[in-house]
């Protein structure tokens, strides 16, 4: 069965009005309009940038502290040493203590990077290409091309 397939026209380089012949569209830029796709793909692929990091493994926890024990009328958590500074006596090492350790703290060993599918990234890139095709959407208000030289 035959279908009707859109025709380019192809105009000279030195004289614009001079149109020289007429081509079929290519198959690319019919392709369906898949913008959940591309989010995906761009959205993954993105991420394969990023770079490592985490909090130091004694971060929070680098004090000599003791726990008071009990009959003292305070918490159990483990307490600051020495005396004469406003530190002495504060607790440590605990998430919710000024300068105690975070909890679960971050590793390196986290999922960074994510595998995207070949297939999906090439469908993505059709569905792009076909998208820059359709005016309306090339002169959505988010984009300029009119400053574009």
């Amino acid at each position: 069965m035959a279908t009707a397939r859109p025709v380019v026209s192809v105009y000279n380089a030195e004289n614009t009005s001079e149109k020289t012949t007429s081509l079929p569209m290519p198959t690319v830029l019919t392709t369906a309009l898949r913008p959940d796709l591309v989010r995906y793909i761009h959205t993954n692929i993105s991420k394969n940038k990023r770079q490592a990091r985490a909090v130091g493994a004694k971060v929070g926890y680098d004090t000599a502290a003791e726990s008071w024990g009990t009959g003292r009328a305070v918490a159990r958590i483990p307490r600051a040493p020495g005396g004469g500074t406003h530190r002495s006596g504060q607790a440590t090492f605990g998430n919710m203590c000024r300068g105690g350790g975070m909890f679960s703290p971050t590793k390196t060993w986290r999922r960074w990077h994510r595998k995207v599918n070949v297939t999906q990234k090439r469908h993505a890139v059709c569905s792009s290409l076909a998208a820059s095709t359709i005016p309306p959407l090339v002169m959505a208000p988010r984009h300029r091309p009119d400053e574009v030289r």
